[in-house]
């Protein structure tokens, strides 16, 4: 059975950062390219960083210099360091796993709350 478990939100102030974490147990994790994605209310879910699996990085606009996805291939645990947060950055956050072969397979967490605001 796959798991993603994301942990690390919470309420923070603008200019202050916050890290999560995504756990993934029942996949060969070194494999999976891994992502971060967020959906505020209203609006569509929206990739915000991702790391393949050979270590490969790429940011939404919005975020670059800001955050920095990283994985621990022995953790089996992907990272998102979030600075400089700002009101626009709530919502919630997903991870993702995903491998393409001969056919995707594409795993979710249930997503962690991100609230900047003062």
């Amino acid at each position: 059975q796959v798991q993603l478990v994301e942990s690390g939100g919470g309420l923070v102030q603008p200019g202050g950062s916050l890290r999560l974490s995504c756990a993934a147990s029942g996949i060969i994790f070194s494999i999976y390219d891994m992502g971060w994605y967020r959906q505020a209310p209203g609006k569509q879910r929206e990739l915000v960083a991702h790391i393949s699996r050979g270590g490969g990085t790429t940011y939404v606009d919005s975020v670059k210099g800001r955050f920095t996805i990283s994985r621990d291939n022995a953790k089996n645990t992907v990272y998102l360091q979030m600075n400089s947060l700002k009101p626009e950055d709530t919502a919630v956050y997903y991870c993702n796993a995903e491998r393409i072969a001969f056919m995707t397979l594409s795993y979710w967490g249930q997503g962690t709350q991100v609230t900047v605001s003062s």
